[in-house]
């Protein structure tokens, strides 16, 4: 029996053969590539140095790849951890960084070992979407100043402080770095609509930089502000680690291991949809915990997957941890004999590449979903997305989680019903009942009973791994669904997702009260078909049998479903 603590990388290398090492080689070049900018971006972003970033991508970039218990994930610097890391150097310096890092290894280690790693699943939608809209307004605002080339020193680490600072300086723009900067934001959204082979940021960055170079441009460039990238291997070096600054650190370090956790772990799943594959949270999370104790000894910053670079990987062609390796190595390469080019890099180049990543890691496609919901769950995103913005990523966090914990209790207490049972609602029943209902065999049917909400939403994420079980058509019985959130919405969304993919197609029926009132003025109905949400088993079994009859309950039915949906 295989040990549920040995890393993907292990496992890959049964069958493993020359045409699965020539994809992953041509993979890990190209994810290379694109997180070199990346790397140096969230260097500098982060009050650092560019070598910094680019040491955090080579040596996690190794370890979570060798380690990890994805096939195809992408460790290393990411945009989440950018404002944590600016706010921990302006209060703590590069030391309380450095230990607050290593702390955070220590608790992921943790959580990986004991299985608790599990508990970020339980995160409720909102909190999640309130945090990473923050976050990304957040990296945005940290890169105007770079962007429009102000000639001014240091900027404040408060949100609406910079914003002030900003616009009391904005006359000091500079015309050069605006352009520079406005062409490589239009290369790097161009590029991608001709190829996806070659990274719009690496073109960017190429071009940007030989303009540089040739023209003489006077623009600030890594070699004006850093004094360029040093060559070699990135040096071994204990930090200092305080005692004294362990409990002051400690909510840092758990802010930046539940950041840590999460987009891992999302990431992950999102490898798993892209891949076919199913990742190892545990294995995963002890990866995490490994890297985040190791690059501090390096100078390096805390990591995470890196939901972009994974899917990039992935489209490459990426078939096994290896490709991750080869990632990391492309860098140490770029690192070895390709440094000293570096220095003429211009930083408003490198804002432009942040400015896509804040847009692109923002979830803003989300928004009108939250809107739709009830309103103490926008409230819980709104709360969320505004401590993050003008307060602190940790307090925000803490916050979200006690109003939702709060919002769950309120929801399952309306759960619980008293009425009087009826003739009526005794007739008005019966066309839920089951036990007289004849399941035919192109029908896989399942119901939830209780709420559902973040707490649960997971179990459904369960039913979806099984997909390529499932018969044709999938009906989905909610006549004991008591309550449901933005989470568990999200569940079946995905849970439809999988079907549809797999040329199956989901029926809902019998929802009532409040799961019902959110499902209708959700995306759902546009997303499955209205024809396919019914108000009980007895109409959906009619719809089987039509869908069974017409086409097979494949295909062409969904499409015509989605056609048929009231926007």
């Amino acid at each position: 029996m295989t040990s549920p603590w040995i890393p993907k990388s292990i496992e890959a290398l049964k069958g493993y053969s020359r045409s699965d090492c020539a994809a992953d080689i041509t993979a890990g070049i190209t994810v290379g590539l694109v997180a070199l900018p990346l790397a140096m971006a969230f260097g500098i972003s982060s009050g650092i140095t560019p070598q910094a970033g680019i040491y955090t991508a080579v040596i996690a970039g190794f370890l979570i790849s060798a380690l990890g218990g994805s096939r195809t994930q992408i460790g290393g610097p990411t945009g989440a951890f950018v404002v944590v890391i600016a706010s921990i150097i302006v209060k703590h310096g590069l030391s309380g960084l450095l230990m607050v890092t290593m702390m955070a290894g220590v608790i992921l280690l943790f959580l990986g070992f004991t299985g608790l790693g599990n508990a970020v699943k339980f995160i409720p939608r909102p909190v999640i979407i309130g945090f990473t809209n923050g976050i990304a307004v957040l990296i945005a605002s940290t890169q105007i100043k770079d962007f429009l080339g102000l000639k001014v020193e240091g900027s404040p680490s408060e949100f609406l402080e910079r914003m002030r600072f900003i616009g009391e300086h904005i006359t000091t723009m500079d015309a050069a770095t605006v352009a520079l900067a406005l062409a490589s934001l239009a290369v790097i959204l161009i590029v991608p609509r001709f190829t996806r082979r070659v990274p719009g940021s690496i073109v960017a960055l190429i071009g940007a930089t030989v303009c540089v170079s040739l023209f003489g441009i006077p623009v600030e460039t890594i070699g004006s502000r850093f004094g360029g990238i040093p060559s070699g291997f990135p040096t071994f070096q204990f930090p200092e680690l305080r005692p004294d600054l362990i409990m002051p650190l400690l909510p840092s370090a758990l802010t930046v291991a539940l950041l840590a956790a999460i987009e891992s772990l999302l990431s992950a799943v999102v490898a798993d949809s892209m891949s076919g594959d199913r990742h190892n949270s545990n294995v995963e999370l002890v990866a995490q915990g490994v890297a985040n104790l190791t690059v501090p000894l390096f100078g390096g910053i805390p990591v995470t997957g890196a939901i972009a670079r994974t899917a990039t990987n992935i489209r490459s062609g990426a078939r096994s941890p290896v490709a991750g390796m080869v990632h990391a190595l492309t860098l140490l390469c770029i690192l070895l004999f390709a440094a000293p080019l570096a220095r003429h890099i211009p930083l408003g180049t490198l804002a432009a590449v942040l400015f896509v990543v804040a847009y692109n890691m923002g979830e803003w496609r989300e928004i009108p979903m939250i809107l739709r919901l009830d309103r103490k769950d926008i409230a819980v995103w709104l709360i969320t997305f505004a401590l993050t913005v003008v307060a602190d990523l940790t307090i925000a966090v803490e916050v979200g989680m006690v109003l939702a914990a709060l919002l769950y209790i309120y929801q399952v207490s309306r759960t619980t019903v008293v009425a009087p049972l009826t003739a009526e609602a005794i007739e008005k029943a019966r066309s839920h009942i089951v036990q007289d209902q004849t399941i035919p065999h192109y029908v896989s049917m399942f119901h939830i009973q209780g709420p559902f909400l973040f707490g649960a939403a997971e179990k459904l994420n369960q039913m979806a791994l099984k997909v390529d079980e499932l018969q044709p058509i999938v009906i989905l019985r909610l006549r004991y669904m008591t309550a449901l959130d933005a989470t568990g919405l999200h569940a079946i969304e995905q849970f439809h997702d999988k079907l549809h993919k797999s040329g199956r197609t989901l029926i809902l029926c019998g929802s009532r009260g409040q799961p019902k009132r959110l499902i209708y003025t959700s995306s759902l109905p546009r997303i499955i078909g209205a024809r396919n949400i019914l108000p009980n088993i007895r109409s959906a079994l009619s719809r089987a049998a039509d869908i069974n009859e017409r086409f097979g309950g494949v295909g062409e039915e969904a499409a015509m479903g989605l056609a048929e949906a009231p926007v």
